[in-house]
């Protein structure tokens, strides 16, 4: 009893001591972590959970704001050459986008008028040279202003302003209908020089790459071919809104597809339109929507380059541009620069945006671009051509 009894003392010690050192680690846990902690933790959210490349796995869209991750180093894949295949637009996942819950004032269109309405606007862009110096290029557009302006791709576009030189042996026709029937005669209103800077060496390429970027080039209708006053144009007006086409949204892809149609791109060439929906935002290097996915389309082949992407109420929201590599349509993904960032891209080379461009004598502004920039440019295809 005696020995037992001389023990509680101590045991009374021990137990103040274990909860002490219980409530110091209790304290010590509601503490904030060091300040770099904070700032890594914050732009980890910020950035968004994972990086999604053009191969990932897409991201998945609701109503709330959806993260996609930023941008890391643009992934490049092989292509084909724009009269077999597009070069491909590569870029990964893209920032933080919000969904315009309620777009328009009005309801969407049935989907027979928004088919029927971006066909009347589609336009074939065809192009040859009679001595063989370059490819024959088959390609698409969409006219987008009633006087006739077209929306296309630079790489496409790029064999309309070699044609209005005398150096090269090339015609482009724009035709229409289906199948394709030559109506009318292009000129260049605008095409990127960065992009011709960055991409002069492919011209002759069998299997140039690309991401896409800058891949965008305005056309204008300058005459008939048979003389005839050049009509009232419909047309497909486009949307230049960030992310107006959302993940899971429906989009109509309308193109002339000729790479898997057994007959000449020169002949006997039909429209094709297809309803599918949004799956991928992706971006080159600012954070924002610059491309999106539309997945595997009979599209995903040459000759759709500078098709229609075109939503529910029948406006344009972005420009077919490359697919992934594949053997068939189905092994392929078919994606397009968005209307957004062609106008974000316009400000950016020219200090104006789309509607700017479109603003005013069209006529004067192709005449202006004809005298100032396109010498320079084509003078780069000349001296690439004459290695």
């Amino acid at each position: 009893m005696e020995r037992s009894t001389s023990l509680i003392p101590q045991l009374f010690v021990l137990a103040v001591l274990i909860g002490a050192l219980l409530f110091l680690v209790h304290q010590n846990s509601l503490q904030a972590p060091p300040s770099d902690t904070v700032a890594t933790t914050t732009s980890q959210v910020s950035a968004g959970a994972a990086v999604t490349t053009a191969t990932g796995t897409p991201p998945v869209a609701t109503t709330a704001p959806a993260t996609i991750s930023q941008a890391a180093a643009p992934t490049i894949q092989k292509t084909l050459p724009p009269s077999q295949n597009m070069p491909s637009a590569a870029a990964p996942a893209a920032p933080l986008a919000i969904r315009i819950e309620n777009p328009y004032t009005t309801p969407p269109l049935a989907s027979g008028d928004v088919n029927a309405m971006t066909r009347a606007a589609l336009v074939n862009i065809l192009c040859y040279a009679n001595n063989g110096s370059l490819r024959p290029i088959s390609g698409s557009g969409v006219i987008i202003d009633p006087r006739g302006i077209i929306l296309t791709n630079a790489h496409v576009a790029q064999y309309v302003l070699l044609s209005q030189s005398p150096r090269f042996d090339l015609k482009c026709y724009i035709r229409s209908g289906s199948p394709a029937a030559v109506h009318w005669v292009p000129r260049v209103l605008y095409i990127p020089p960065v992009w011709v800077r960055a991409h002069v060496a492919d011209i002759n390429a069998d299997r140039p790459l690309g991401t896409g970027e800058h891949d965008y080039g305005l056309l204008s209708i300058a005459a008939s071919v048979d003389g005839s006053p050049l009509p009232e144009f419909p047309f497909v007006a486009p949307d230049t809104r960030e992310a107006v086409a959302f993940i899971d949204n429906t989009v109509l892809i309308a193109s002339y597809p000729a790479e898997f149609t057994g007959a000449s791109a020169a002949s006997n060439l039909y429209p094709a339109s297809t309803f599918t929906t949004v799956q991928q935002f992706l971006t080159f290097t600012t954070g924002s929507v610059d491309v999106i996915s539309v997945g595997s389309v009979i599209q995903a082949q040459s000759g759709s380059s500078g098709g229609a992407i075109v939503n529910e109420w029948g406006r344009l929201v972005g420009v077919i541009t490359t697919t992934s590599e594949g053997t068939t349509t189905a092994q392929r993904e078919l994606r397009g620069i968005t209307l957004s960032y062609i106008d974000r891209d316009l400000v950016a080379q020219t200090g104006a945006g789309l509607s700017a461009m479109l603003a005013g004598d069209t006529v004067a502004k192709t005449d202006e671009f004809f005298t100032t920039q396109s010498p320079l440019l084509i003078q780069q295809f000349l001296k690439q051509l004459t290695k």
